[in-house]
Order: structure tokens, then C-alpha cells, then sequence
């Protein structure tokens, strides 16, 4: 179990450092290696390369952490019984609500007080307000 907590802390490590590799390099709208020369590996591109090798590089431990932890977690949960301890339990019959519409004990039906619409706002210029 420790071997699963280190590779996933491990993980987590590599994917936070591809995310600030991805963030620092220069945006040049040729995306997947499209576009460029060969002669460019002489230039000022140099640092850009290095980044581009280190996005494969962290690219590829995390896709390969990623089969190893999944491995893993299939290794260790596959040998374990399914928990019955949670039983289902016939649920308990209550008692029917109230009917609201039935008479209350008195004879006369419940009655629930109601909202009063408020009044319209009178005009200050003694006009009506529905014109």
C-alpha cells in the first residue's frame, strides 16, 4: 500500500510540474511540430527545444505512472469480498398523513390562512394606476 501512496504522491508531482513546463513555453500557432526548419536547432530555439523534451519527457512518466497506478489498484481491490453487511431492510409502514381537506376535529374544515395581495401603489399625481 505504501508503494500505491508514493506513486500516486509521485504523480502528482509530475503532473504539476508538465502543467508550469506547458505554461512557460511560447505560444507560435504551430502546434504538434508543424511548421519549422531543420536549420532552426542552431538558433535561438535551443531553450525552446529543451522545454519541448522536457514536456515528452514529464509526458510520458505521467501516462506510464498512470498504467502502473492503475494496475495496481486492480491488483489490490480484486482479491476482496463484497460487503453484505448493509442489508436491506424492509422499509417501515407509517402512519397515512393528514388530509388538509378533511374536517378537523370540530366539523369544520381545516382551513389554512391565506396571503393578501397588496393593494396597488397610488399615484402621487392623483391619476388612477391602471391607465
Amino acid at each position: 500500500m505504501s508503494l500505491f501512496i508514493f506513486l500516486t504522491v509521485v504523480q502528482a508531482i509530475v503532473a504539476a510540474l508538465l502543467v508550469i513546463v506547458i505554461l512557460m513555453q511560447k505560444s507560435e500557432g504551430g502546434g504538434l511540430g508543424v511548421g519549422g526548419s531543420p536549420a532552426g536547432f542552431m538558433s535561438a530555439r535551443g531553450a525552446a527545444d529543451f522545454m519541448t523534451r522536457m514536456t515528452t519527457i514529464l509526458a510520458t512518466a505521467f501516462v506510464v505512472l498512470s498504467i502502473t497506478l492503475a494496475a495496481l489498484a486492480v491488483g489490490t481491490t480484486s482479491s476482496r469480498e463484497i460487503d453484505t453487511s448493509l442489508e436491506r431492510v424492509a422499509p417501515v409502514q407509517n402512519a397515512p398523513a393528514a388530509d388538509p381537506l378533511a374536517p378537523a376535529q370540530g366539523g369544520q374544515p381545516a382551513v389554512t390562512p391565506s396571503v393578501a395581495a397588496p393593494a396597488p401603489a397610488a399615484d402621487p399625481l392623483g391619476g388612477s394606476a391602471a391607465q
